[in-house]
């Protein structure tokens, strides 16, 4: 498939997902809003734009390069184990599934990039607009990560752009305000993170904060020891105990960082 065909499927992807979510929590939210859900989505689809828009700019011409240079010279482990096609495309995405899992948990570890990443988590509200509020600066760090993946792997740009594709996805779909019947819940864990852990994980409550770190496969907290149990009372106060009331300010928002 060729590369522009590739984006337009990951953009079209991007939107249905986001459009089901948004469907999804209108008819049976988990939580309510106590603010404007027009004024959440303004917001957050305002940092959206500004993020892509400096990506574009900034990342995806030098991580698309890299990509092709590792393809071209038959660098990084895949060519070394001699993968190819189908098997190559499932590899890379549970690889850099679980490089995702681990980088994220070092935002929460390291803190300087916990100054960048708990901009995302001073959202009071979880729902699916969630999903596109990232500082940018939290953005420009993780290309640095990708391009050392890159450089470990050599993944194809098919595998890469599906990978981003469904960290997309799936990202939308576990901040949605959603929840499932029990039976339903237990059988999604068995391989996925769901809504009910995700939103755990943006509790105030350091304990829940502090696990639930995966974005596709849920596997990865079950093996490296980082899963906790939703707890409904610890849910009824999400984001930080900074910002409560300025995590739609744009300035304060992009001032997260250089806070406390």
């Amino acid at each position: 498939m060729a590369s522009s065909q590739l984006h337009a499927l990951r953009l079209i992807l991007f939107f249905l997902v986001l459009g089901l979510m948004s469907l999804a929590e209108s008819a049976r939210p988990a939580r309510l809003w106590p603010v404007s859900r027009r004024k959440r989505w303004i917001f957050h689809f305002g940092v959206s734009l500004f993020n892509t828009l400096l990506t574009r700019l900034l990342t995806s011409a030098p991580l698309l390069f890299l990509i092709n240079y590792m393809e071209t010279k038959k660098w990084g482990l895949s060519h070394a184990l001699g993968l190819d096609g189908l098997a190559e495309v499932v590899a890379t995405i549970v690889l850099f599934d679980m490089l995702d899992y681990g980088w994220h948990r070092l935002n929460h570890r390291i803190p300087f990039f916990w100054r960048f990443h708990k901009a995302h988590h001073t959202d009071t509200e979880v729902d699916v607009t969630t999903s596109l509020r990232f500082h940018p600066g939290e953005l420009l760090l993780s290309c640095g990560a990708k391009a050392l993946w890159i450089l470990f792997w050599g993944p194809s740009l098919t595998a890469f752009i599906l990978f981003e594709a469904a960290i997309t996805a799936y990202s939308q779909f576990h901040h949605s305000n959603i929840d499932f019947p029990e039976a339903i819940e237990k059988k999604l864990r068995w391989l996925h993170m769901t809504p009910r852990l995700h939103a755990s994980h943006h509790t105030v409550t350091l304990r829940s904060r502090d696990a639930n770190f995966s974005t596709i496969f849920l596997i990865w907290d079950k093996l490296f020891g980082t899963f906790q149990e939703a707890d409904y009372e610890e849910m009824k106060q999400l984001g930080l105990t900074e910002g409560r009331g300025t995590y739609l300010s744009a300035k304060e928002f992009l001032l997260t960082p250089v806070g406390a």
